[in-house]
């Protein structure tokens, strides 16, 4: 089992910036990938930036070029800085994480952190 605790949303500006932080507890060892998901009202969620433990990115489109998604080199926290923040970033930014051993890959979501971006 993992455990995901997050931190780091609020309300933000339009043009702002935040840094949103997710800990993992628990069977870490087996973890591979870590990231970021988003829903926002009456749509689905989405994967903002996720990264592996061997240090690979993947953005969405829509924040690629003012997101930066480092995890820490105990690989046990994974951070994600956004900028320029726009009113549609406004969502539930839920943390994620995957581990892979031999018992099978697993999932694990933490239970959601509020951003909402006024304009």
């Amino acid at each position: 089992q993992v455990q995901l605790v997050e931190s780091g949303g609020g309300l933000v500006q339009a043009g702002g910036s935040l840094r949103l932080s997710c800990v993992a507890s628990g069977r870490i060892d087996s973890l591979s990938i870590m990231g970021w998901y988003r829903q926002a009202p009456g749509k689905q969620r989405e994967l903002v930036a996720s990264i592996s433990v061997s240090g690979r990115t993947n953005y969405a489109d829509s924040v690629k070029v003012r997101s930066t998604i480092s995890i820490t080199n105990a690989k046990n926290t994974v951070y994600l800085q956004m900028l320029s923040l726009k009113p549609e970033d406004t969502a539930v930014y839920y943390c994620n994480a995957e581990t892979n051993s031999r018992s099978g890959k697993y999932v694990y979501w933490g239970q959601g952190t509020q951003v909402t971006v006024s304009s």
